[in-house]
């Protein structure tokens, strides 16, 4: 029997999409109201690896969940990218005009705005999933109430669409990351993408030597995120990805971080997802 996938939310929701794609269609989940929750279905062993969203393209980053990977040595062992269309549903026979509340998960109400600015008799409230808010309408059969989801959720539970594709960027996508605990970590045959933190000394110009390292053998940097450290004040920690062709030179560059930087972890070797 295959083992779990921990998910943020429940069947329907963009994360079971993601394991579906990623992991295949029959794929058993486990499902989890919270990103915290998802780290201890990992750590607990509930589920032998995780999808967790890390960014949005209209949104932004999910800034609290580097801080669950970081904070709970897990690892990355994969990516996937999906392109987000979100879709305003509600109990068959409503309109629009009929809708008082919309209740969704809060990244998706924000790469939503646009459409609810032109629906300002419409209350927006945040709530723990997208696909949960639907399954929610259906069982309690709630009228001017609305979800904002996935397709594949209208269709689970047999809900309408008012409204196709309400996402404010047509071209919307989100990054997930498949997550793995430490220990449970595979060797990623043709890996080429490495995702990197590292603290420095608060001097000057120490940043710039570390871009000149990247720079000076090739690595190419897709993304660089400063988080603060919580217990010292003005001090930050950075979160790069960055693209390799040889592991060996990637290991040279590691060593010369090691050497440049107050702190350097791997949070995961793996293959690029967009390729």
């Amino acid at each position: 029997m295959q083992e779990k996938i921990a998910i943020q939310g429940i069947k329907g929701s963009f994360h079971h999409q993601v394991a579906r794609e990623y992991f295949g269609k029959e794929v058993p989940v486990d499902e989890c109201q919270s990103f915290r929750e998802v780290v201890d279905s990992l750590l607990t062993n509930r589920s032998v690896s995780a999808v967790m969203a890390i960014e949005n393209s209209t949104a932004g980053t999910i800034l609290p969940n580097y801080a669950l990977i970081d904070d709970n040595n897990l690892q990355i062992k994969g990516e996937h990218y999906i392109p987000i269309f979100m879709n305003l549903m509600v109990l068959p026979g409503q309109k629009i005009t009929d809708i008082k509340k919309v209740c969704s998960h809060p990244m998706a109400l924000l790469q939503c705005q646009s459409f609810f600015k032109d629906h300002p008799h419409i209350e927006l409230i945040e709530d723990t999933d997208t696909a949960e808010v639907a399954k929610r309408i259906r069982e309690q059969k709630l009228t001017g109430v609305a979800a904002v989801a996935s397709k594949a959720a209208a269709n689970i539970y047999d809900l309408e669409i008012l409204q196709e594709g309400i996402q404010t960027m047509k071209s919307n996508s989100t990054r997930f990351l498949v997550l793995s605990s430490k220990n449970a970590a595979p060797v990623v045959t043709g890996a080429n993408k490495a995702s990197l933190k590292f603290v420095l000394e608060n001097k000057r110009g120490s940043l710039v030597s570390v871009l000149n390292i990247l720079r000076d053998f090739d690595l190419d940097m897709t993304k660089i995120q400063s988080i603060p450290v919580i217990d010292v004040p003005w001090k930050y920690a950075f979160f790069i990805d960055v693209l390799f062709q040889e592991e060996e030179e990637l290991e040279k560059v590691l060593k010369i971080l090691s050497e440049l930087t107050e702190e350097l972890k791997v949070l995961g070797i793996y293959k690029n997802g967009l390729l």
